[in-house]
């Protein structure tokens, strides 16, 4: 069921939003201040790929405070406003009996988008 669900998510705009996430972060990583943003963003992108069976986890040791620093730093910039989004397109697919699942992985999406930093994909 799992692959049936990613594979119907990719097709429904999983894609879309996965591609979104690696041009940002290939932008981001073009200055060496925004390297870590631009890694946080791939993550995101991967976890976008295929977000049924998979969820973002605090990894080891984590939080920490380098990690908690840059999750302010991430909330400061504007990155919040993804998960906004997320919280939008999640609503949507919810206001219907068979896109609740895809509406779940979204609002699953917007809660890893407003700290990612310290989280793993599990």
């Amino acid at each position: 069921m799992k692959f049936l669900g990613n594979i119907l998510w990719l097709v429904l705009g999983g894609i879309f939003i996965a591609m979104i996430y690696y041009l940002v972060g290939l932008l981001m990583c073009i200055t060496i201040i925004g390297i870590p943003f631009g890694v946080q963003l791939f993550k995101l992108g991967t976890y976008a790929l295929w977000p049924f069976g998979h969820e973002l986890v605090n990894g080891p040791n984590e939080p920490g405070c380098v990690s908690v620093v840059m999750n302010v730093i991430w909330v400061l910039l504007g990155w919040w406003e993804i998960a906004i989004l997320h919280l939008a397109f999640g609503l949507l697919f919810c206001l219907t009996l068979v896109g609740i699942p895809w509406g779940m992985q979204h609002f699953k999406m917007a809660i890893a988008t407003v700290f990612p930093f310290g989280k793993v994909i599990r």
